[in-house]
């Protein structure tokens, strides 16, 4: 399963390449601009799957630092900084990971 199976991959690259600039990522605009917020829940699910690397059951910081690269493999890593402003936003119980239901 990739990316493209749930995402146009035009969206993925033009979103990508909008934040090609360190520090510069904005999950919320991100996610918007690759068409996640138009996805069933179910299709939700599948994507975060494809970006829980272990599959563990979560998103740690480490995957985080790599979620560019989940949509497009010659994508740059977050920086520090945006991988706390992410997990930090994902995370809803406080445990440094975001489960499948924001938990």
């Amino acid at each position: 399963m990739s990316m493209t199976d749930f995402l146009n991959a035009e969206d993925i690259m033009k979103a990508v390449g909008a934040f090609t600039a360190v520090d510069s990522f904005d999950h919320k605009k991100f996610f918007q601009m690759v068409g996640l917020k138009k996805k069933s829940p179910d299709e939700v699910k599948k994507i975060f799957h494809i970006l829980d690397k272990d599959e563990s059951g979560f998103i740690e910081e480490e995957e985080l630092g790599s979620i560019l690269k989940a949509f497009s493999p010659d994508a740059r890593d977050l920086s520090a900084k945006e991988v706390k402003i992410l997990l930090a936003a994902g995370d809803k119980d406080g445990d440094d990971k975001i489960g499948v239901d924001g938990e």
